[in-house]
């Protein structure tokens, strides 16, 4: 039985697994500063590199809005013109500096500005440097991905949409997924580093990544030898497994998988007959009968409200889930209670140093969340103290910020 007692957050005393591990990121968008993201949640200290002018996702709007501050928290900015000499060699400095560089930019972006692995390299053997990118190297590697492209040439919005209809996931998946990936390349060349006292370069693909989220697709129809169907048109494997539309316009998700589930069920809702039909005693049986079976339940379970179904549902142990909006997520009991929620200050825009809860991680470490040590950085809010650990004395910074090498 879990703890009833309250959530724990990782305090910024705490002695997390990375740290002491410095982080150098060439990133923007959601793909490459979710990887630096992850790292500097488990306690590196991960450098943000930004132009002078500042990354560009701070001003998105819309659906973008939210990709800065979700995810560049525990945080460092620094501010650099890499078309600048000065700043460049900044940049390469920095970069030498570091256990881990990762990128997300397009092929060839780095090795114009020696910031490449193969450059890198030569001036730090140690060095890991992940490669966020959209293809891994092969025929499509030059070509501009993004997560929608890969979603629809990858199987993923075919088997989200109806038939005729592909329609990519709400959300970032292949981005954030991406970045995780990355992620986890880079501790496994930490931990062979440790081993051979070398580094080296890890790559993470879009395309790649979403080929492996459908592959269980793909294996479906490798057993079977029948193609899967979108999933508003699939083949379910339980007879009870869908979304309801119920009493009063609303809605809510029921299943039961397995026969148990499905006695108990019955049991809750006070429908013998169904029980008692030796036709629906076993879960294929179910299936086979869900063209006549389901249309019943669907009739069935419209008298009910979708709280009084839940009601039922918890009491007897059976999977269910009301229907949420994202933004109804801010005041959900389970994650308030676990402290799956965070306050930052937001760094940029007409909310600029007001607070906002953004999510944390889905894991523990020894019982703890890990927690915002540092919010989303300020535009080159460290700049000053990362040349000064860099060795630049007081009046070389002001010159560099002068020439607008650095911001």
């Amino acid at each position: 039985m879990t703890s009833a007692a309250a959530p724990k957050t990782s305090s910024p005393e705490r002695a997390l697994p990375l740290v002491g591990l410095r982080v150098v990121e060439f990133t923007h968008m959601v793909m490459g500063p979710t990887c630096g993201m992850v790292l500097a949640d488990l306690g590196a200290e991960v450098i943000k590199v930004e132009p002078v002018e500042g990354d560009r996702t701070r001003e998105l709007l819309g659906a973008g809005a939210g990709f800065f501050p979700m995810f560049n928290r525990n945080k460092k900015s620094i501010a650099l013109d890499l078309r600048s000499a000065e700043g460049l060699e900044v940049a390469i400095r920095l970069a030498s500096s570091a256990d881990v560089v990762a990128q997300n930019f397009k092929p060839g972006v780095m090795a114009k500005y020696g910031l490449d692995y193969a450059a890198l390299s030569r001036l730090n053997e140690r060095l890991i440097y992940v490669n966020h990118t959209g293809f891994l190297p092969g025929p499509y590697e030059h070509r501009t991905a993004l997560d929608e492209v890969v979603q629809m040439m990858g199987g993923l919005a075919y088997m989200t949409g109806r038939p005729g209809d592909p329609l990519r996931a709400g959300t970032s998946v292949n981005d954030i997924m991406g970045g995780m990936f990355g992620a986890i390349g880079a501790m496994a060349a930490l931990m062979q580093r440790g081993i051979t006292g070398r580094g080296q370069e890890v790559d993470s693909a879009l395309f790649e990544n979403n080929v492996f989220l459908v592959g269980q697709h793909m294996m479906q129809y490798a057993v079977t030898g029948q193609p899967a169907a979108p999933m508003p048109e699939r083949i379910s494997a339980w007879s009870l497994y869908d979304v309801f539309d119920v009493k009063d316009g609303g809605q809510i998700f029921l299943a039961a998988v397995s026969d148990a589930q499905w006695a108990t069920f019955c049991d809750a809702m006070g429908y013998a007959d169904l029980k008692a039909d030796p036709a629906l005693a076993v879960n294929n049986d179910r299936v086979r009968a869900r063209p006549t079976l389901l249309p019943e339940l669907r009739r069935r379970l419209a008298a009910h409200t979708a709280e009084e179904l839940a009601a039922v549902f918890e009491r007897h142990g059976l999977p269910f889930a009301p229907i949420a909006r994202p933004e109804e997520l801010f005041d959900d009991p389970h994650l308030n209670a676990t402290g799956g929620l965070a306050e930052v200050t937001l760094p940029d825009g007409e909310r600029a140093g007001s607070t906002a809860r953004v999510t944390l991680l889905p894991l523990r470490l020894d019982g703890e969340r890990l927690g915002v040590r540092t919010g989303p950085p300020r535009l080159g809010e460290h700049t000053r103290e990362l040349l000064a650990s860099l060795g630049y004395a007081p009046g070389t910074i002001d010159a560099l910020r002068e020439a607008r090498a650095v911001a």
